[in-house]
């Protein structure tokens, strides 16, 4: 579809609809609803504007638009790190809050939010976007690699440096209680 919207523009509109949601998503969990809609717009009018560099051999265009997405981010690192102190002094992630599905993960998720927010503000940048491409954005590590534009080892390499501090942020944070269902895995180390 990228390839033909350099053709006819119009055909952009596709990829806009079925990838629109999923980066505004990740952007507003990541800065919140006041940068969300401009961040995803900016998003798009930079894959439409570079949409010719593009290699249609690489598949799909869901990891190019979050890479992009992740770059914006980048710009704007210090609102995400107010954002996430903020839900620690809170006690609660009103993001998350307002799309979470069950009953029990409302449970897991308050339990970690301030606690996991504190984590997050300690993590280098690089090392929060790989985390937080496979954890909130559901990339594989071929599609972070991919996004943004470093090998899978190096991928690899900061997810198991962020998953571990992480965990011993957690392990030494009083705040934090272990989830209900201890069978269930938390989203940091899947």
């Amino acid at each position: 579809m990228l390839a033909r919207s350099g053709e006819d523009p119009a055909a952009f509109a596709l990829i806009y609809d079925r990838y629109a949601d999923d980066v505004h998503r990740f952007v507003l969990r990541r800065l919140g609803r006041d940068l969300a809609d401009d961040l995803t717009a900016e998003t798009f009018t930079a894959a439409f504007r570079h949409r010719a560099r593009f290699d249609p051999g690489r598949g799909s265009a869901r990891p190019w638009l979050f890479g992009i997405a992740a770059n914006l981010i980048g710009k704007h690192r210090r609102t995400e790190v107010r954002g996430l102190r903020a839900v620690v002094r809170l006690g609660c992630d009103p993001v998350a809050d307002s799309w979470q599905e069950s009953a029990d993960a409302r449970v897991v998720a308050s339990s970690a939010g301030p606690a996991l927010a504190s984590a997050l503000t300690k993590l280098s940048v690089a090392d929060r976007h790989v985390l937080l491409l496979v954890a909130w954005a559901d990339l594989t590590y071929a599609e972070v690699a991919e996004a943004l534009d470093i090998p899978v080892g190096t991928v690899r390499s900061r997810l198991h440096r962020a998953r571990e501090r992480v965990r011993r942020s957690l392990a030494h944070d009083p705040t934090f209680t272990t989830p209900l269902n201890a069978t269930e895995e938390p989203i940091w180390t899947s």
